[in-house]
């Protein structure tokens, strides 16, 4: 499984299709929207239907066999 950490940089959350798209999982936030609508998508070890949820420090998101982990800085 590919590892991959997010620092939120100071920030409160990031949005989970724009997550995708800064980690480089897809071209664009719209894109990250709909692997989220095919189901492709877990947050936590659980299936996340909501494509813009806020995702925070300490949250791990799943697409595949690509984990990303958020941090702080």
């Amino acid at each position: 499984m590919q590892k991959i950490t997010f620092p939120l940089q100071g920030h409160p959350y990031v949005e989970l299709n724009q997550l995708l798209k800064l980690c480089g999982l897809c071209d664009s936030g719209g894109a990250g929207k709909q692997l989220v609508a095919d189901g492709q998508v877990k947050v936590d070890g659980k299936l996340e239907t909501r494509k813009t949820c806020k995702i925070t420090v300490g949250q791990k998101v799943t697409l595949g066999d690509v984990q990303i982990t958020v941090l702080a800085e």
